[in-house]
C-alpha cells in the first residue's frame, strides 16, 4: 500500500470516528446525564467510586479516578472526590492473582474496600472479562451500585449491572476513544453538579 493510500485510509477512519461520536451523543446523551446524576448522588451521600478494567481499560479506569481525585481542568479548583482505580497497586494485584487466581483480582479488593452505597465502575470493550464479571457479582452482593462502560453488544456484563453505557461498535480502539469521551463528560457533569 502506498503512503498516500495509507493516509487516505487514516482520514477515512477519522471520519468514521466522528460519525460514531455523533451516534454516541444521540443515543447515549440522556443516559450519560442520568449516570452523572447517580455518581453525584453516591459522592454526595458519602460513598466512593471504585474503578476497574483490563489492559487499555485499566488505564482508562486509572485516568477516570485521577480526573475525579485531582480535577478535570485548572478552570475548576475544587475539593478531591473519593475515587480509586483497583488496578494500580501491583502488590495487591499480583498477590490476589497468585493466591486467588486472576479472575478474583478485583473481587478480592471489593470485598475489602467496597461498602453499601459505593459505586463500582467497570470498563470493558467486550463485556466478557471473567475478573470483571466476578467483581460485579461481589459488588452487587455488598450493595454497591454498578455502572459499566462497554462496547459492541455489551457482553455478559450488560445484564449484570445497574447502569450501562454501550458504545455500539466492534473496534476496540473506537470503543476506547468513546469511553474516554464519556469519562471526561461524566467528570465534567459531576463537577458542575457538586461544585456549581
Amino acid at each position: 500500500m502506498t503512503r498516500d493510500k495509507r493516509l487516505l485510509q487514516l482520514i477515512k477512519q477519522a471520519d468514521e470516528a466522528t460519525i460514531l461520536r455523533k451516534a454516541v451523543v444521540e443515543q447515549l446523551g440522556n443516559q450519560i446525564l442520568e449516570t452523572a446524576n447517580v455518581m453525584s448522588g453516591v459522592i454526595g451521600s458519602g460513598g466512593k467510586l471504585l474503578l476497574a478494567g483490563n489492559g487499555g481499560s485499566a488505564a482508562e479506569a486509572s485516568h477516570f479516578a485521577a480526573e475525579l481525585v485531582v480535577r478535570l481542568t485548572s478552570e475548576r479548583n475544587r475539593q478531591s472526590l473519593p475515587a480509586m482505580a483497583l488496578s494500580v497497586d501491583p502488590a495487591v494485584m499480583t498477590a490476589a492473582a497468585n493466591d486467588y487466581g486472576y479472575e478474583n483480582v478485583f473481587a478480592r479488593q471489593i470485598e475489602g474496600l467496597g461498602c453499601k452505597g459505593d459505586m463500582l465502575i467497570v470498563l470493558s470493550t467486550s463485556g466478557n472479562s471473567p475478573n470483571l464479571v466476578k467483581a460485579v457479582k461481589e459488588a452487587k452482593s455488598r450493595g454497591l451500585i454498578v455502572l459499566a462502560l462497554l462496547g459492541g453488544t455489551g457482553g455478559k456484563l450488560k445484564e449484570l449491572v445497574d447502569r450501562v453505557l454501550i458504545v455500539p461498535h466492534t473496534s476496540t480502539q473506537r470503543i476506547q476513544e468513546e469511553h474516554l469521551f464519556m469519562v471526561h463528560t461524566l467528570v465534567e457533569l459531576v463537577e458542575k453538579d457538586l461544585f456549581a
